[in-house]
């Protein structure tokens, strides 16, 4: 039996490995497209990219998850009864729920993986790419500078510059502003660096011209300086981006009940989602059981397995699309939490029935045809 169940775990690792690795392949395309703007239009290196989009991974790793397994199931233990195995296995007496170790086997793993990034892996990671952002529309605005090409920072400011360094050093600058309707602002400096105050990006000029034209009267005045600063921060500057729910650890999420800072809704947000965590790593044993559960105590069929797999996919869609109907219907009225729950364990339960007390009673063979000749 250990062998067997090595050999099941195998192939459910392997397809749950290319399962993944497909749909997360897919999932980082779709969501890499809106960062795109910022390596072609802004200039920000390949490197912040990468990291902005790989920090989206382990939430993504964790919806997918009982997805894949559940597709690894299906195709897994299609293949075993097509090629007859499952049949050699219950002629040699090996029960439904002996067949099944390897499937709590390999969802247990995916549970516990699943725990772990729910409670410790997104909310650093959500953490991480918030703090990214806000750098990158912020903090970071140096980066936005091209050597000899003219920047368009925001709406009304053009920044020139002839040359850059690492350390935020620039020279050769040119601004030009006109945020202000009333007025035109042109500033030269030979030097400047990039300076932070009260966490908002400011240029420091050190030795150049200001020169201004009040466009109601056309009026012109110049002024030469010695050090001048331009606030050249977007109107969200200064104000970090929050996170959100998901930044939050379980213990937070749990007690956002006595938390002031939130209304009611918010707090029954943040407690959804907190048993939402605990709830659906879960799922990767719920799933596996109903990928595998219909090969495991239905009959070998030589048309295929069409209808086995049908069903199953009809009933994994059934508990996906309650758990999501029955956590926003929580939020609006906490008390109608146990509904999650109850969307997961008498799934569960059946499954864990079928398995451990299937009879050959319980499920009448088809009749065989008799032949003419």
């Amino acid at each position: 039996m250990k062998k067997l169940n090595l050999y099941i775990s195998k192939q459910l690792l392997v397809g749950f490995l290319l399962v993944a690795f497909s749909l997360l392949s897919i999932l980082w395309l779709t969501q890499s497209l809106r960062f795109v703007e910022l390596i072609t239009s802004k200039g920000l290196p390949v490197s912040i990219f990468v990291e902005m989009t790989s920090l989206l991974m382990p939430r993504l790793f964790v919806l997918l998850s009982p997805i894949s397994i559940f597709i690894a199931c299906l195709f897994t233990f299609n293949r075993l009864l097509s090629d007859r195995e499952l049949v050699v296995m219950k002629s040699a007496g090996i029960s439904p729920w002996q067949s099944s170790k390897a499937v709590f086997l390999v969802g247990g793993i995916l549970t516990v993986f699943s725990i772990y990034m729910n409670n410790f892996g997104i909310p650093g990671a959500e953490k991480s790419f918030s703090e990214l952002e806000w750098k990158v529309k912020n903090d970071l605005s140096h980066l936005l500078f091209r050597e000899g090409e003219f920047t368009t920072l925001q709406s009304g400011l053009t920044i020139f510059i002839t040359s850059q360094e690492k350390n935020g050093s620039v020279s050769g600058i040119l601004i030009n502003d006109e945020r202000d309707p009333q007025k035109k602002v042109t500033v030269v400096a030979d030097k400047g660096r990039i300076v932070y105050s009260e966490d908002k990006p400011r240029i420091l000029l050190i030795k150049g011209a200001r020169q201004e034209i009040n466009l109601k009267d056309s009026q012109f005045s110049s002024l030469s300086f010695d050090r001048y600063s331009v606030d050249f921060a977007t109107p969200s500057a200064g104000k970090k981006k929050d996170a959100g729910v998901r930044s939050q650890n379980l213990f937070e999420l749990l007690s956002a009940g006595s938390n002031p800072n939130l209304t009611p809704q918010e707090a029954s947000r943040y407690m959804v989602e907190g048993h939402k965590r605990l709830l659906n790593p879960f799922y990767n044993i719920l799933f596996a059981l109903l990928g595998c559960v219909g090969f495991l105590i239905g009959s070998f069929n030589r048309r295929g397995q069409a209808k086995i797999i049908f069903t199953s996919i009809f009933f994994m869609v059934i508990i996906q699309a309650g758990d999501l109907a029955y956590g926003n219907m929580a939020v609006k009225r906490f008390y109608l939490l146990p509904l999650l729950y109850i969307n997961f364990f008498v799934p569960l339960i059946i499954c864990l029935c079928l398995l451990k007390f299937n009879r050959i009673s319980f499920f009448p063979k088809r009749k065989k045809e008799t032949v003419y000749e």
